[in-house]
């Protein structure tokens, strides 16, 4: 990749940013997850959404000023954060997340999320699978089969899928992907016996109108200034 951010991510439809978060501060974040999680009673679904509602510390990352420099770079200065989720892969998660793009979930504008590893992610234990270039297709139909009962309600079958076409995206605990929400992406499963978490936060352009979500409560745009 070369130095812009901006350049790649139009490309590929992701950008990887190594070492955005010190094990110092991947270490306070997980222990302030495992905390939300016990406080609300989350079970074992394997995703909480809400946690810069739960916890301040969640809202300060949101704001990271090195996450904030490549998300201007690539989306502009109208910065919006919209919400912070944590996924869960615990060492008896044995179950991928099936292939999709995110706009199916909100629709109006283009998101962008920002996937952060609070556990080394491995081709063992659940890391990212892409299809690079895959946002140029546009909003594609999602018809998978969802009856497993694992969530994903818009889903692609793997058939529909050229495999040539996939990288997957090991990364160390820290580093984050930020990504398009055309981009063609699922995870591996977790067969490693150790956890796989990760924090996705998702952010928007402000100047671009969309519907109130009642899952972005703790909204709140990052100015030009900051």
């Amino acid at each position: 990749m070369t130095n812009s951010y901006k350049e790649n991510f139009n490309r590929e439809g992701y950008v990887v940013i190594k070492s955005l978060l010190s094990e110092h501060e991947v270490h306070i974040l997980k222990d302030e997850a495992v905390k939300v999680l016990n406080d609300k009673q989350v079970n074992n679904e394997g995703v909480y959404l809400g946690m810069a509602v739960a916890s301040p510390a969640f809202k300060k990352f949101a704001a990271n000023p090195k996450l904030v420099t490549a998300l201007k770079e690539i989306i502009g200065n109208d910065v919006v954060f919209l919400s912070v989720k944590i996924v869960f892969k615990n060492a008896g998660t044995d179950f991928g997340s099936p292939w999709h793009q995110d706009y199916p979930y909100w629709e109006g504008s283009h998101k962008y999320s920002v996937w952060v590893a609070l556990d080394d992610a491995r081709l063992d234990n659940g890391c990212l699978r892409v299809v690079p270039g895959s946002h140029l297709l546009g909003d594609i139909r999602h018809n998978g089969d969802a009856s497993d009962g694992l969530g994903f309600g818009n889903r692609l079958n793997e058939e529909e899928i050229d495999p040539t076409k996939v990288i997957d995206l090991p990364v160390a605990k820290g580093d984050a992907i930020i990504f398009h929400d055309l981009l063609l992406h699922a995870s591996r499963p977790n067969q490693s016996g150790k956890d796989r978490w990760a924090l996705i936060s998702t952010y928007k352009d402000g100047t671009q109108e969309d519907p109130p979500y009642n899952w972005a409560k703790a909204a709140f745009p990052i100015s030009s200034s900051e």
